[in-house]
């Protein structure tokens, strides 16, 4: 009988993409996508394992390549969250953090701000990350995705849309300044308790996800509390080739910091 684990991180990763045919086999500074955000999530300490979680053989291969693990999935799934609540029927575990595929860069500490939640308090059965925004233009893009939470922490809407709208006077000193606090990114990483993690793939979509077209509202809708952690770091994602070179240059502007001499005074 195998051992319970405590956390899994499992990362989603499909080869159909629109954008990005292969996205996840893309190679940055010489090493495959993948494997990147793998070994940023090793780096995370509450997390007891790593799994891939896909329907390609060739993403298969390039995990098993390079010393990682990878379990064969169904090709129907339409969301990770899906995805991985297949995992969770294989592989038994406390809490399952999905992290997204497409982000090489993802900070340890972001995955234990989401973990940690769950492990401190016992009443919280799915978590995720927000950032403040601070660019106007952020909370104008529907590609941002904007969430208002109630007094406690917990999600009360997410929306691809300027959330809260404000009115007359504080629109106005918002705008001046580039954005307010008050306004919200979410970021795209979630922690499940094993329970909500098939509880959640039992649900059927609801209108709001429909017209949103966000997964996260499903839990909404099905009355699921989600406890949002206010995070510090924000997501860098590769979403088309062009950002490749991106992230490839802000891994090298991270080694060069590194290595930097230190300056006696």
């Amino acid at each position: 009988m195998s051992t319970r684990l405590g956390v899994l991180a499992v990362i989603p990763a499909r080869y159909a993409s629109t954008r990005f045919p292969g996205k996840p086999l893309a190679l940055i500074s010489g090493k495959p996508m993948i494997q990147r955000v793998c070994d940023q999530v090793k780096q995370c300490r509450l997390v007891d394992r790593v799994v891939v979680a896909t329907d390609d053989v060739r993403i298969q291969a390039a995990v098993d390549a390079f010393g990682g693990e990878a379990m064969m999935t169904r090709s129907h799934h339409g969301s990770g969250t899906a995805r991985m609540a297949e995992v969770a029927e294989k592989m038994d575990a406390d809490i399952y953090v999905n992290v997204q595929g497409d982000e090489p860069l993802i900070a340890p500490e972001a995955i234990s701000a989401a973990v940690g939640i769950l492990l401190e308090d016992k009443s919280v059965r799915v978590s995720t990350l927000c950032v403040p925004i601070r660019e106007l233009r952020d909370v104008n893009d529907p590609n941002v995705v904007k969430v208002v939470c109630d007094a406690r922490g917990n999600a009360l809407y997410f929306s691809r849309a300027a959330i809260p709208v404000l009115r007359g006077a504080s629109h106005d000193a918002a705008a001046a300044r580039g954005a307010s606090p008050v306004y919200k990114k979410h970021l795209g990483l979630y922690a499940f308790r094993r329970e909500a993690l098939l509880e959640f793939a039992s649900l059927t979509q609801g209108l709001l996800e429909q017209a949103e077209q966000l997964e996260q509202l499903r839990l909404l809708e099905h009355g699921i509390p989600i406890r949002v952690v206010e995070t510090t770091y924000d997501s860098v994602s590769v979403d088309v080739p062009e950002d490749v070179a991106r992230v490839e240059q802000m891994l090298r502007a991270r080694y060069a910091r590194r290595i930097q001499p230190r300056t006696s005074d």
